[in-house]
């Protein structure tokens, strides 16, 4: 009797302690989460906050400026910040595997690469602004629209050119936990815009043009800053200097980035292809403003779960060799944002009546909006996770598969189904918005599958392969950016070394080591 209550309370005792192990477990991992992802969201969503005080100043001069807006934005410039941020995200896997592997070099190397690769695509996405009235008609926009939506997208290329930098700074410094300068700078151009722009429509009576000024204004001063922290002594681990070395071996750089841009914006624009099927509708302005509130908030939501940075979380673990940690990672950082996502789901159906008047002061408006408040809440609950997974296909280095993943779901799956539930059954926007959210899930569904069946001890096995395989053959090389070994500045800003780092890396050693090309 004695000995089965000591057995009892011994298993009890037991029990207590790996939940406690687990609490801590979960307190460490959330700690680490939220010193990357506190600020990375912040700065995610004061990007986002000047389109939405810019959106908010326009709403109020009138609907047809509005409605501009959100069609530029949405179409435009929500297409080009899927290119570019997904791009970005190619060098968040290689920054993060870099560090992770304690390859402080390469940071500088991939980040000039970076910038070199989305600068040549951003010559490929400015006509688009250029000739956006034509290109809006095409797509069925009302004549006054397309030509209002042509003179603010012209406005918008120094921001497009901005966010070039932006993004790729931003992933170079959150891999590092160099965060709170974005943070800080992130701020300071939230405060501003919202000052300045009341200063230019209110005061000054500039309208249009002076909510685009603020708009140029606000989007380059934190990338100045940032610029001169790295520059100047911020990072001096990461940056040594603009070497030539950045101009070699682009072509894996393309690809990587390529595919990382189609996954993100198949991703973000998939939303935005509700406000280009509302051309054709009765009241299309106020469908198009109510599309453009629900899409606003939802937009804020894709920004805060693509804050959480799981791809770097991820990349980091697999980087160090740590299957367990990257799991471990992985359920934390999901748990979290669903959680928030619950959050945000119960707000808006708490506050669905109200919510339209910050943007615009439209009877008809809020009525609409009130009305796909529900559909916005449930793309809310599902946006809280499926962002998150992406990003920990980002950083296991699954771009590719996932981009398959999103064709599928979005444009075979959500897309022919909302058009059925919108044209056909009758049920016009909530129709179209109730199949792509169909897809969505159908997508969310298969990232868990594939995240679940993975084999993360495999995982960290095919990371190592490559720079396994250049020490038997004598090469320090690494297709994804793996352990290399110790480069130097030869003085002329050339980088040289014991071995290279990337799949091409040099032979031998010492001061014929090969160059660290590899991205």
């Amino acid at each position: 009797m004695e000995s089965e209550a000591e057995v009892k309370l011994l298993s009890e005792s037991s029990s207590e302690e790996n939940e406690e192990k687990l609490l801590k477990r979960v307190w460490i991992e959330s700690k680490k989460l939220w010193i990357v992802a506190g600020p990375a969201i912040f700065s995610r969503l004061s990007m986002f906050g000047l389109f939405v005080i810019a959106q908010a100043f326009i709403g109020h001069i009138g609907n047809t400026e509005m409605a501009a807006l959100s069609l530029v934005f949405h179409v435009l410039v929500r297409f080009s910040i899927g290119v570019l941020m997904g791009m970005s995200s190619g060098l968040e896997t290689l920054c993060g595997q870099a560090f992770g592997a304690k390859q402080y070099h390469m940071l500088g190397i991939y980040l000039q690469r970076s910038w070199l690769v989305e600068l040549g695509f951003l010559l490929l996405l400015i006509p688009l602004f250029v000739f956006s009235a034509p290109i809006l008609r095409l797509l069925g926009q009302t004549e006054e629209i397309s030509l209002m939506a042509r003179t603010i997208s012209v406005w918008y290329i120094p921001v497009i050119v901005a966010y070039v930098f932006s993004y790729t700074l931003q992933m170079y410094l959150q891999t590092q936990s160099k965060n709170m300068i974005i943070t800080w700078l992130s701020a300071l151009s939230l405060i501003l815009h919202g000052l300045i722009c009341w200063i230019l429509v209110q005061k000054m009576g500039y309208g249009v043009a002076g909510v685009m000024i603020s708009m140029i204004l606000t989007s380059w001063i934190p990338i100045i800053g940032q610029l001169i922290y790295v520059f100047f002594g911020g990072c001096p681990q990461t940056w040594t200097g603009f070497s030539l070395h950045a101009f070699a071996d682009l072509w894996p750089v393309v690809k990587l980035s390529v595919s990382s841009g189609v996954m993100l914006c198949l991703e973000i624009w998939y939303n935005s292809i509700l406000i280009l099927l509302t051309g054709h509708m009765k009241d299309a302005e106020v469908v198009i403003n109510a599309l453009s509130i629900c899409l606003n908030i939802n937009g804020w939501q894709l920004m805060l779960s693509f804050g959480f940075l799981a791809a770097a979380r991820v990349s980091n673990e697999l980087g160090r060799g740590s299957a367990k940690a990257a799991k471990f990672s992985i359920i934390v950082v999901v748990a979290t944002s669903l959680a928030i996502g619950v959050f945000l789901w119960a707000l808006i159906l708490a506050f669905r009546q109200s919510i339209s008047y910050i943007f615009s002061d439209s009877i008809e408006v809020a009525y609409a909006v009130s009305d796909l408040s529900i559909l916005l809440a449930f793309s809310l609950l599902l946006n809280s996770i499926q962002p998150v997974l992406s990003g920990v296909a980002v950083g296991a280095g699954w771009q590719s598969i996932v981009a398959y993943v999103n064709i599928i779901c979005y444009y075979l799956v959500g897309l022919p189904l909302g058009i059925l539930l919108g044209y056909v059954g009758k049920l016009g926007v909530k129709g179209i918005w109730m199949g792509m959210i169909g897809g969505t899930l159908v997508q969310t569904l298969i990232l868990l599958g594939f995240t679940y069946k993975t084999d993360w001890d495999k995982q960290v096995y095919n990371f190592g392969k490559p720079c396994r395989q250049g020490e038997q053959r004598g090469l320090g090389g690494a297709t994804f950016g793996h352990i290399g070994g110790n480069l130097r500045d030869r003085g002329d800003g050339a980088i040289i070394g014991d071995s290279g780092f990337g799949s091409d890396g040099g032979s031998g050693g010492g001061d014929n080591g090969g160059v660290g090309n590899g991205f």
